[in-house]
């Protein structure tokens, strides 16, 4: 079966590029957000965040971090917290053809919330 033409016939590189980000990115927020973590386990965790969404289709890059402070600023008394989406600063590459959609999520302090959204296309 061609999946290209059997199922994204319909839609743009363009799109398609963007669609697969998003939908990388909205499996991140859903299988990460509410992991337990430490300042021991941090970067072990954007590790596993990095490998394990680059498996995903057409995506080529992530980049993973996890700010260290926001981390300090709700770690508990038995060192270790659980990860929130303010603590969250993650790009991902996504390609199909020769367009690059670079979809982020990140915390953005006027809004007081961890906002996804397009930041770069690449055509």
């Amino acid at each position: 079966m061609d999946v290209d033409k059997e199922f994204f016939s319909n839609i743009t590189s363009r799109e398609r590029a963007i669609f697969e980000g998003a939908i990388t990115m909205g499996a991140l927020f859903h299988q990460f957000v509410g992991t337990p973590i430490s300042r021991d386990t941090v970067e072990s965790l954007e590790k596993a965040m990095k490998e394990s969404l680059e498996l995903q289709p057409a995506i080529e890059k992530v980049e993973a971090k996890i700010n260290r402070q926001k981390l300090e600023e709700v770690m508990t008394g038995f060192d270790y917290t659980c990860v929130n989406g303010d603590m969250l600063d993650i790009k991902i590459y996504s390609k199909v053809d020769d367009v690059l959609a670079v979809i982020r999520i990140k915390f953005i302090e006027e809004l007081n919330y961890p906002l996804m959204f397009v930041e770069d296309i690449i055509e």
